[in-house]
């Protein structure tokens, strides 16, 4: 059976290519911007508009590609904000400046949808706590990661020199990076879309 991811996500594509998985990648637009907005003024759950854009993603997609399709969302929220990919690097420093020694939450959602409708879904919450890192090493960290700083919610890339941010992390490794993938595995061995 054909599987699709329906992400441009970096991290997303090489966690399924590190599993193993003999995938394909289609992206087709969707207008996250609004979906978020919408449901925020419609006072919808983190949860929600996560599973929400996730969906959009994958349908999008489904309804002209046969197959498994997978969409995913991630959303980061801290003090009762919800927070976007930082457009810049100063961004990203203020981002981290303002992360620095508090916990914030990171809400994901995955999507498979076939013929244009969902036909599975998975939620994960992780919780992570910012280690009150010096400015000198913040100043390194920017130098090191740069314009990878822009490419995640948090400007970490958990899997890499992001790591050294954290004191404490409750959650799914996979999960932090974007992708739930052992829930995904189950799915996709339930269908028989990969060896079982």
């Amino acid at each position: 059976m054909r599987i699709i991811l329906a992400s441009g996500s970096a991290i997303r594509k090489q966690i399924m290519e590190d599993a193993g998985l003999d995938f394909e990648v289609i992206v087709k637009p969707v207008d996250e911007g609004a979906i978020k907005a919408t449901m925020l003024a419609e006072g919808a759950k983190i949860r929600d508009i996560a599973d929400a854009l996730a969906e959009a993603k994958s349908k999008r997609v489904s309804l002209s590609e046969p197959g498994l399709v997978i969409g995913a969302d991630q959303i980061m929220e801290m003090d009762g904000r919800l927070f976007d990919k930082p457009k810049t690097i100063e961004e990203a420093r203020e981002r981290l400046i303002e992360m620095r020694s508090k916990t914030h939450r990171l809400i994901g959602a995955v999507v498979i949808c076939e013929n244009g409708r969902p036909v599975w879904r998975h939620m994960s919450k992780t919780v992570l706590t910012v280690r009150p890192f010096s400015d000198a090493f913040l100043d390194d960290y920017i130098k090191e990661e740069g314009e990878l700083l822009t490419k995640s919610v948090g400007a970490y890339r958990f899997e890499g020199r992001g790591s050294q941010l954290f004191s404490s992390v409750e959650g799914d490794f996979f999960s932090i990076l974007g992708l739930s993938l052992l829930p995904v595995l189950d799915y996709l061995r339930e269908r028989r879309a990969v060896l079982t």
